[in-house]
């Protein structure tokens, strides 16, 4: 870990998940995240997939589309499971009698109508924590009502709110609901983890991708209260509630930037940088709710001011005033980024099947533990002999026999 050397204790701790154990049966993103972040913690991570692999693993065959996969795996170990025949539940309901942690984000009811839903394997193993990432919840009218992140977009206001008032609606590009639901996901299981550590008692938590989401809204949520109740335009870069201004992405001579004023002291430092300290005496700017009624002026003043600069000098300038602002970046900046990689949260690493790629670590940082060295994901199976063998204790006659039969 790359938190320096100033800010640490002599000592070395655990990684705080050593020693916690997790069934994965995440797919696509929501899940797979949630463990991901267990992996990088510390915790050993089991990923089950069906003989022929999870869905992602599909996208392989569409030029660079398998790096997701290879993004939320790392750091887990790999095995089949046919959890369609009797063997490969009876191999489950063993492998979770010794775990800590079974994770799915599966439709509701469909690990119970495998028979290994939370009823019977908090029988088996009182201590287990059982996590569901689903779209809509286990219960509700909408419970069984299909989710992919464009889905939960469209239901739960972010598309509606995305774009531009006179366009249609439009997503947002990145998959947020996935990874909200991700984010939430983990929390819920830690949160489990310390009522374990208090009690003994393991448990069944829930989250919903639909309920994970709502409270970004809330920028919206306050315009569509303060109007009474109407539904607020889409509202394009400007602030979702229209309650900041300036707020918007501006134009320089070769690209743009992001820039917005959240203080008094942000709005005379950008006078200042603009030679229009004459503005702060005018009425029609006098304060954040005149700036806000006379936005279009506002935002004109300014786009005629960045237009002068190319985009590294108005980075420039605005950085010596301290006023909030970001260049847009292309992916290819991002990916490439200096302070991630200098951080060691995005690292390049050589990956078996997709080659050089840059790979996250994952946001979370742990001052005093050794760092969890980046593992990329591995081919279908690769750890069957291994866990099966090793961990559950079967010989390598019986793994075999199992492969045979289409057990795993």
């Amino acid at each position: 870990m790359n938190i320096p050397e100033e800010n640490r204790s002599p000592a070395k701790l655990q990684r705080p998940l050593e020693g916690v154990t997790v069934i994965d049966l995440g797919q696509i993103y929501n899940g797979p995240y949630a463990t991901f972040l267990m992996a990088m913690a510390g915790a050993r991570v089991i990923k089950i997939e069906p003989p022929g692999g999870e869905k992602m693993r599909r996208r392989g065959a569409v030029g660079g589309a398998m790096l997701p996969f290879a993004m939320l795996n790392s750091n887990k170990e790999f095995v089949t499971l046919n959890l369609k025949s009797a063997e490969g539940i009876d191999l489950f309901k063993q492998m979770a009698a010794k775990a800590d942690i079974v994770l799915e984000n599966f439709a509701p009811g469909t690990m119970d109508r495998l028979g290994i839903g939370y009823d019977v394997l908090s029988q088996i193993n009182p201590g287990l924590i059982y996590a569901a990432g689903t779209g809509y919840g286990s219960f509700g009218p909408n419970r069984d009502m299909l989710a992919m992140d464009l889905t939960i977009q469209a239901m739960s206001g972010v598309m509606a709110s995305t774009g531009f008032q006179d366009r249609p609606p439009v997503k947002a590009g990145p998959a947020l609901c996935d990874f909200f639901g991700g984010i939430h996901l983990y929390g819920a299981v830690m949160t489990a983890l310390v009522r374990r550590v208090r009690t003994g008692q393991g448990g069944l938590v829930e989250v919903s991708m639909l309920e994970s989401v709502y409270p970004s809204l809330s920028s919206t949520l306050g315009l569509y209260y303060g109007t009474g109740g109407e539904n607020p335009p889409r509202t394009g870069n400007r602030h979702g509630g229209m309650a900041e201004a300036p707020y918007n992405v501006y134009p320089c001579k070769d690209g743009w930037v992001a820039l917005l004023c959240v203080s008094e002291k942000h709005w005379e430092a950008l006078l200042e940088a603009m030679g229009r300290r004459d503005l702060l005496t005018a009425e029609r700017f006098i304060d954040l709710e005149a700036r806000v009624n006379h936005i279009d002026e506002l935002d004109a003043l300014i786009e005629g001011w960045t237009e002068g600069f190319t985009k590294d000098d108005l980075v420039a300038e605005l950085l010596r005033r301290r006023i909030p602002h970001a260049p847009v970046r292309e992916i290819d900046e991002v990916v490439n980024d200096v302070h991630m990689h200098a951080r060691g949260t995005l690292q390049r690493i050589e990956h078996p099947e997709l080659g050089s790629v840059v790979l996250p670590t994952g946001p979370m940082m742990f001052a005093d533990t050794d760092r969890t060295e980046l593992q990329p994901s591995k081919a279908v199976g690769a750890d069957n002999s291994h866990v099966f063998g090793d961990w559950l204790g079967l010989s390598p006659d019986e793994v075999a026999a199992l492969a045979q039969r289409k057990a795993i």
